[in-house]
């Protein structure tokens, strides 16, 4: 079966050998293409922006795997407090024992959510953890030594926005926002649709499917199927290196169009479409989902523009890019229902741009 599957593939490969003659056509032109400034910075800008968002990745993968084999649905239950504001706070104050890169929050919370989190905290939690956190208190801290004010901004907004974003879910969303429903659940014990068959002489078992259940069986992904598998390390590994995969490739488009735009459209252009009241909060902003800096990171960027900017602006590009640019966003839609992260965007773009007018006004 392999043999044939391979000879299958070569059918694809064939049509490629007639391009090698036009490679070798074009060598010195695609040489000086390739060598050329700008392909050179998109290069060095992709590179960077990679390496400093794959670790944190990576850690949030690691992390999920391990959810996966140590937290149990029973104890994400029991840990989550019953009521809607007590969960809004909680979540919102987690980045400060899990202090999580938005890179690698993503796997993390979609982890939670298979496993009973409600949507409301788990998008708090996404919006709040790359912001209030040790690290970006600490970094923030760092850029701005001689103004202290930014960070306590920062964290405060990030947390107040995180919150209200994380109650309109509570009270606007009320089916599941996740793109890839739960698959079916093999366990008997924790399957929603089991009932004890009818007949007191019979003592199997039965289940019964839900229309849900049977689309998230033959939609689900094959990460969630783990009910089965034996929890050794060979299997963490396996599951860990599933996610990386999985996410990284968004990881990739973001961080290879982020390149392309910081390549071609150059800063002293956005500067100066920022001037003005309302467009300097625009740009900003706009320039944080652009760059996709990583949380630890944006506020030594954000730094450069001290004398340029007053402190609304600066805030809102210091809150607005640790939860939503160009590489989470794609992430977010692979994991959420479009509709939904379109509303989140919103309500994020909205609340961000008020609060940090509300504190440019009284700063």
């Amino acid at each position: 079966m392999r043999i044939a599957a391979s000879l299958k593939l070569l059918t694809f490969l064939v049509p490629c050998a007639f391009l090698v003659p036009v490679i070798i056509a074009f060598a010195p032109d695609l040489n000086k293409v390739w060598n050329s400034e700008a392909l050179q910075n998109i290069k060095t800008l992709f590179i960077s922006i990679f390496l400093e968002a794959a670790p944190f990745l990576l850690m949030g993968v690691f992390l999920s795997s391990l959810m996966q084999w140590f937290v149990s649905e029973e104890m994400v239950r029991r840990l989550t407090p019953k009521h809607p504001v007590g969960g809004v706070l909680v979540a919102g104050l987690l980045g400060i024992i899990f202090p999580i890169c938005e890179c690698g929050m993503i796997p993390v919370v979609r982890r939670l959510m298979h496993k009973g989190m409600p949507a409301y905290i788990a998008v708090t939690f996404i919006l709040s953890g790359p912001v209030v956190n040790p690290i970006v208190f600490t970094a923030t801290l760092l850029a701005f030594p001689s103004h202290p004010e930014i960070t306590i901004a920062r964290m405060a907004l990030a947390f107040a926005v995180a919150a209200a974003v994380g109650g309109l879910v509570y009270l606007f969303v009320k089916r599941n926002p996740l793109r890839t429903p739960k698959a079916v659940v093999t366990e008997v014990k924790t399957h929603p649709g089991f009932k004890m068959a009818s007949s007191p002489h019979s003592h199997k078992p039965t289940h019964t499917h839900t229309h849900s259940d049977v689309h998230a069986h033959s939609h689900g992904s094959t990460h969630d199927h783990h009910h089965s598998h034996k929890k050794d390390w060979r299997s963490f590994f396996i599951h860990a290196g599933d996610e990386f995969v999985d996410m990284s490739k968004y990881l990739v488009i973001g961080a290879l169009i982020t390149a392309c735009i910081q390549t071609f459209v150059s800063r002293s252009d956005l500067v100066a479409l920022g001037n003005g009241p309302v467009a300097s909060y625009i740009f900003m902003m706009g320039f944080a989902y652009v760059l996709s800096l990583c949380s630890t990171s944006d506020a030594f960027v954000a730094s450069a523009f001290s004398h340029t900017f007053a402190l609304g602006p600066l805030i809102s590009f210091l809150v607005l890019g640790p939860m939503l640019d160009f590489k989470s966003t794609l992430m977010l839609l692979s994991t959420f229902r479009t509709r939904f992260v379109i509303g989140l965007s919103v309500a994020i773009i909205v609340l961000v741009f008020a609060g940090s007018w509300l504190v440019n006004f009284f700063g």
